[in-house]
């Protein structure tokens, strides 16, 4: 899967069926999400852990008011929260800088918890009507930060991403059987391991038809997410299943050292 190069060349994987795990309904004992969940339960702690930073380009796309949006490519720096004692020793931190499409080029957000009362600091790229007011501060949840995005910033990130797939998958598990698989696939030159739910028939209770989770088998970090809605006819055809949102991590390094200086509004490298 091609995703540096733009968004012409983004495509979907070539998937394998494993030999070791078929099809979570006859495979294991018990709900077919188990070891689905098993295994991201197994990659947070493993994140929580080990991960203390990292650094790649994110290639998000998500439809927003049934509309699905351009392909947005961000160069991210992102540094987990540590706590000891009860306390936040390193607070969750985000930087952002937009490289695609043309629109929003230039584009940087800087975020970093439990500072400056919660708000996030954003300018606008090039010419653009906004990029005049300059570097503002923004609440993560207020409209403007939160237009043409389906979740606030501070639901960024890897950690944040298998705590949502945790949380998604336990309340599936209450509500129902579904289908589960497990495949092989590579996902930007990296051998991951995918997680396939689907729910055949449409129900409102659930959030998407077919859910994939791509864990890279070298890191042990989720680098892919993507869902679909229930195509308009109500069936299962091939092809015929809408997008509702995709994440790809690519280039992706692990605890790079990233510093407080990576997240202040006065590094010399930013345009704030």
């Amino acid at each position: 899967m091609a995703l540096a190069d733009g968004p012409r060349q983004l495509r979907e994987p070539v998937y394998r069926v494993s030999n070791a795990k078929i099809d979570g309904n006859r495979g294991v004992n018990g709900h077919p999400l188990d070891p689905a969940l098993q295994l991201a339960s197994q990659g947070l702690n493993h994140i929580q852990a080990k991960v203390n930073d990292y650094t790649a380009t994110i290639v998000k796309r998500e439809r927003i008011n049934g509309k699905l949006m351009d392909y947005e490519f961000m160069f991210a720096k992102i540094r987990n929260r540590k706590v000891r004692d009860n306390k936040v020793v390193t607070p969750f931190s985000v930087y952002l800088r937009f490289e695609k499409p043309k629109a929003a080029a230039g584009r940087e957000v800087l975020y970093v918890e439990g500072q400056n009362n919660g708000k996030l600091l954003a300018h606008e790229g090039g010419n653009s009507f906004y990029s005049r007011f300059g570097s503002i501060w923004l609440k993560p949840d207020g409209a403007m930060a939160m237009k043409g995005q389906l979740y606030p910033l501070t639901d960024i990130g890897l950690e944040n991403l298998v705590t949502k797939l945790i949380e998604r998958g336990n309340q599936d598990k209450r509500l129902g059987p579904c289908e589960v698989q497990f495949r092989n696939a590579t996902v930007d030159k990296r051998q991951c391991e995918v997680i396939e739910v689907r729910h055949p028939k449409p129900d409102p209770r659930f959030e998407f038809c077919t859910a994939r989770i791509f864990f890279d088998r070298q890191l042990l970090v989720p680098i892919r997410y993507a869902a679909y809605t229930w195509p308009a006819d109500g069936g299962m055809r091939v092809g015929t299943a809408h997008v509702m949102e995709e994440y790809t991590y690519t280039n992706l390094k692990l605890n790079v050292g990233l510093t407080d200086e990576d997240f202040s509004q006065d590094n010399a490298a930013y345009n704030f």
